[in-house]
């Protein structure tokens, strides 16, 4: 299908690899110029030369840690610059902080999540407006978590800025419908990221086989999906580019479950 992205100028931060970079090549496969935004230029310099073989063959890396917000303005100056003042795509890809149980979480993990998951979207969106502003047609696309509908006592700092991120990503759509600027959220459910693999394979499971990882999921966690297998990340990046595409010229607002039936479990 084309998504209307040829000449597109789409930014993903927390692209450099996992569910962003999965994004990012839909996004390229497509034809849309790609920047990439991330703190670790080792990840920014396989993406790019992963993209730049895709459909995308000026694709950026731009190093920038998304908790601060001066770096996020001068990151998004320099794409202003760059593609003359329009940005079509925004995708806000980070994950926020460390697991944990209420009790055992520190104050620093708790603002660190929160830093991460919530004031960098912030800053992002902040910075990025009049761009997305001053272009044809802009979406906006946040990722949140399917957690924020099913509770896991291990994660109540990143649930917490997940639910906060899907809270003002909701008030972001009302605020810009008058723009025509649409705002997404997708909430992943039991994705094998680099975190989640890492995590099977610290307990004696081999994590890069997605049935194995969903039994160690459903063991330590007790809420499988209604697949037997954890999800892929290449498997969230055709809905994201859907939702940043001219091809969704309606759908505002919404939170997108890519969960294997977990949310109605």
């Amino acid at each position: 299908m084309d998504l209307g992205l040829a000449d597109a100028n789409a930014a993903v931060v927390g692209g450099g690899r996992g569910m962003g970079l999965a994004t990012a090549r839909c996004l390229a496969d497509d034809g849309a110029r790609i920047a990439i935004i991330a703190r670790s230029r080792p990840d920014l310099d396989r993406a790019t030369a992963d993209l730049t073989g895709r459909g995308s063959p000026d694709a950026v890396g731009l190093v920038a840690d998304v908790r601060d917000a001066g770096q996020v303005d001068a990151v998004f100056a320099e794409l202003g610059e760059r593609w003359n003042g329009e940005l079509n795509i925004l995708i806000n890809a980070v994950g926020p902080g460390a697991a944990g149980s209420f009790e055992d979480l520190t104050d620093d993990q708790w603002r660190q999540a929160f830093e991460d998951g919530v004031m960098g979207m912030v800053h992002c969106v902040r910075s990025a407006l009049p761009l997305l502003r001053n272009a044809a047609w802009a979406r906006i696309v946040n990722f949140s978590a399917h957690s924020t509908q099913r509770q896991s006592v291990i994660l109540p700092a990143y649930t917490a800025a997940k639910a906060a991120l899907t809270s003002i990503s909701k008030n972001l759509s009302l605020l810009l419908a008058k723009d025509e600027i649409l705002v997404n959220v997708v909430s992943p459910g039991s994705i094998a990221s680099e975190s989640l693999v890492g995590w099977a394979k610290s307990v004696g499971v081999d994590g890069d086989d997605p049935y194995q990882l969903m039994d160690a999921i459903a063991k330590h966690f007790g809420h499988p999906a209604h697949m037997p297998r954890a999800g892929l990340p290449d498997e969230m990046g055709p809905v994201v580019a859907f939702l940043a595409s001219k091809r969704n010229s309606y759908m505002t607002g919404a939170n997108i479950n890519v969960d294997g039936g977990s949310d109605f479990t």
